[in-house]
């Protein structure tokens, strides 16, 4: 079972599954078809976890490398550490649930043409590259994956979106088109700084390299930018409150839950690890701007009328808390940084959906004041409403309330300036959060003039994984961290850092 290709068959499965489907001669076919493919990619997924060994000192497992272009230095090289393992996981996790709620998306539309079978197709294309981009150890090949991910979510957002998807595909697109050209000379000047040869872009054969200062930090930032914008950080975050508001619930999932986890993730796997002095130099500027993204964020979500713009800013002041966590430079703030990246999926996934299955009843309207009262409506949707958004403000005992106080434990203990900055975020999550379900939730029931259904059977299978994710994770968080931690400890040594030492506090001895 080890010599199986793994990873190569998790992005395999379901491109080879978006060419059936986009090809079926009806759209109920095609959805059960694209269901059918990304639960058998899980349970790839899930073979492949089994084959992974905690603590075994290798930075990648289920490693495969070929040669691919070695003119060029370019190899086929996939693997994962406890990181990238965790978000592929993710990805193909949340990816069956989106499709389940997209169920509908196209329904009482003029569906003509074979429009349902592109919309399900592309987001097996996109989990294809989302798989790539997490398991590439090639920098040319993550950087190809980092591109290609663009394609579908562009399509999604341009072709299936609200009434300005042109407008936000458009401004997606090139938003990341500049950071990726931007990263590409990087990559490209990475290479001629190395060792080359037909595996000159392994990332392997980069990590160590004695770089020229001043050459690390140009190279540092051409990463850093592309990664920046991806997260996204203030303040080249603007493209995703526009995208977040015109895509459909189950493309922002895709998009914020794990397509945006390539920007911190790479920051942990290619900044840190193959810049360490430069990201050394760099961490009081990346720090100053995850501490304005993680309060401008969260104010700006407070002045939200409409949810999916309110959601995408929350995302905003969440990425600034993992970015914080990564620059902190401890193990406790590293660990809690990877653990948000998941969590922060699940919780954001949790809100988008809910709140897609809110709008379908209310006739497309997602702005808040088009609600009140609907927990009289609707009271089982309103509970896990409740739920996604209390997960949301990092409430105990769901899932991010343990990454969060994991990266603010870590942070104060290298930049403690720097931590109690973030602190208030805390409460203004609690503010953005509780004052939108209380303007959408409570008050008298609606005059609606027809009947709405509570939460029906499909969609308790598509909100059952998400809060079952946010409770396990948040009272056992160890089964995710145990993968977590032999990562973020390697990264650490890769930057040549310590633990700082407990401080111990003075008194006179009795």
């Amino acid at each position: 079972m080890t010599n199986l290709p793994w990873l190569t068959l998790l992005g395999l499965i379901p491109l080879v599954g978006a060419l059936v489907v986009a090809f079926l001669p009806t759209a109920k076919a095609a959805k059960q078809t694209a269901l059918g493919v990304s639960l058998v990619t899980l349970l790839v997924g899930i073979g492949a976890t089994t084959q992974f060994r905690i603590g075994s000192g290798e930075q990648f497992q289920l490693v495969e490398q070929h040669s691919w272009i070695p003119q060029f230095g370019v190899s086929y090289a996939l693997g994962v550490d406890g990181i990238s393992l965790t978000l592929i996981l993710l990805a193909l996790i949340l990816t069956p649930v989106c499709l389940l709620a997209a169920w509908n998306d196209l329904e009482g539309e003029q569906a003509s043409g074979r429009r349902v079978q592109t919309y399900f197709a592309l987001m097996l294309v996109l989990l294809t590259f989302m798989v790539g981009v997490f398991a590439a150890t090639d920098v040319f090949l993550f950087y190809v994956f980092f591109e290609a991910m663009l394609i579908p979510v562009y399509f999604l957002i341009g072709l299936y979106g609200g009434p300005r998807r042109v407008y936000a595909a458009v401004k997606f697109l090139l938003f990341s088109l500049a950071g990726g050209l931007i990263m590409l000379v990087a990559v490209i000047a990475l290479y001629f700084v190395g060792p080359g040869g037909p595996n000159g872009f392994l990332i392997e054969s980069l990590t160590g390299l004695a770089i020229d200062p001043t050459t690390g930090k140009w190279l540092f930032i051409g990463f850093f930018i592309a990664f920046a914008i991806k997260a996204p950080m203030w303040p080249v975050h603007t493209w995703l409150p526009d995208a977040a508001s015109a895509a459909r619930p189950a493309t922002a999932v895709l998009l914020v839950g794990v397509l945006d986890k390539v920007g911190t993730y790479g920051m942990i796997r290619f900044c840190l690890q193959l810049f360490p002095e430069a990201s050394t130099w760099a961490t009081p500027v990346v720090l100053t701007l995850a501490v304005v993204s993680v309060l401008y964020g969260a104010m700006l979500a407070i002045a939200q009328s409409d949810v999916m713009r309110l959601i995408a800013f929350t995302s905003i002041s969440h990425f600034g808390f993992i970015v914080m966590g990564i620059f902190a430079m401890t193990s406790v703030g590293g660990a809690g940084s990877a653990l948000y990246m998941v969590n922060h999926g699940f919780a954001t996934a949790a809100l988008f959906l809910i709140a897609g299955m809110l709008f379908y009843r209310n006739r497309g309207q997602q702005h808040i004041e088009d609600f009140g009262g609907w927990q009289r409506v609707t009271p089982i949707l309103a509970g896990v409403w409740l739920t996604a958004g209390l997960a949301t403000l990092s409430l105990p005992g769901l899932a991010p309330f343990v990454s969060e106080f994991l990266v603010l434990v870590g942070t104060y203990q290298r930049f403690p300036v720097i931590a109690l900055f973030a602190v208030p975020a805390v409460v203004l999550a609690a503010i953005y959060i509780l004052w939108m379900y209380k303007r959408m939730m409570t008050g008298p029931r609606p005059e609606l003039g027809r009947e709405v259904s509570d939460i029906t059977l499909r969609e308790k299978f598509v909100v059952v994984p998400i809060i079952g994710a946010l409770l396990v994770l948040g009272f056992f968080p160890k089964l995710a961290l145990d993968y977590i931690n032999p990562a973020v400890e390697q990264s650490l040594v890769h930057v040549g850092v310590e633990d700082p030492a407990p401080t111990q506090a003075t008194g006179g001895e009795r």
